[in-house]
């Protein structure tokens, strides 16, 4: 009797140590990255009841815009360069925001300044400023539009390091990087994987490359998954299936390159 007892013990552990396996197996399929969740992922899950007009799951902009290109005088959708060669981006931070978090936005803010020449500053008087607040989603507009821009960052999810560089990214003048003008030469768009009510956010836009290659570690690329209805890729890497898209935690190098060509920065030390 005490050896069945022990043999069932032993089967149902098993059982038990498997299907947690593929759990886990499933997780890491999702997010591409163990342990974590896709940024791109993480963004369209806070974003699901947003009340929002957003276009590819995050771009509150008007349709008149491409990405990195202004209709307008030439780059007036660009943040200004100040005449210390620095690009001064004023900015403040919602007072409902916990102590971590506003640590973890202004790490995050920091993290733009080693690596190129734009800087986030605290506002004072200026008329245009980024404002943070926790609306419903994480969102942004994509460059600059106005006087008080809001970058939304919903707290319990979307106040980490990935998502709010993703969102600052769209407020320098980037769309993301999986709907950029040369993307059919980089990854392969499956439709029948997307409802028709979704497909508009797979729209290639008319972008300016900057001259720099196509960035699967981008932080604007979202993962495989992305607006999927039936769990199955979206998005697939071309010609190798297997690079990872959409599982960077910070900047990528060619993130970092795009910035500074865009804006010009000119001094490797910023």
């Amino acid at each position: 009797m005490a050896a069945r007892t022990i043999t069932l013990g032993l089967l149902l552990f098993l059982l038990a140590a498997s299907q947690a396996q593929e759990i886990m197996e499933g997780e890491e399929q999702q997010s591409n990255v163990t342990g974590t969740m896709a940024v791109g992922d993480t963004i369209l899950m806070m974003n699901s009841g947003s009340p929002e007009f957003l276009i590819e799951g995050d771009v509150l902009i008007s349709h008149k815009r491409s990405a990195m290109k202004c209709f307008r005088e030439p780059y007036s959708c660009l943040w200004p360069m100040s005449d210390n060669g620095k690009v001064e981006i004023p900015f403040t931070i919602s007072n409902k925001y916990a102590g971590d978090e506003v640590a973890a936005i202004l790490k995050a803010l920091e993290g733009f300044h080693s690596e190129t020449c734009i800087r986030f500053i605290p506002r004072k008087t200026q008329r245009m400023y980024l404002q943070f607040k926790s609306l419903m989603g994480c969102f942004s507009a994509v460059g600059r539009v106005g006087e008080r821009q809001v970058i939304s960052l919903m707290s319990a999810g979307c106040v980490n390091n990935a998502v709010i560089q993703h969102e600052l990214m769209h407020a320098l003048g980037f769309y993301h990087e999986h709907t950029r003008s040369d993307r059919d030469q980089h990854i392969q768009i499956n439709w029948e994987n997307i409802s028709p009510d979704y497909r508009h956010n797979f729209r290639k836009r008319d972008t300016n490359n900057l001259g720099l290659p196509y960035d699967y570690r981008s932080l604007t690329h979202y993962g495989r998954r992305a607006f999927s209805t039936v769990w199955k890729d979206t998005i697939t890497p071309i010609p190798d299936a297997s690079v990872r898209i959409g599982s960077g935690n910070g900047l990528s190098g060619l993130d970092i390159q795009k910035i500074n060509k865009l804006y010009k920065c000119r001094s490797p030390r910023f």
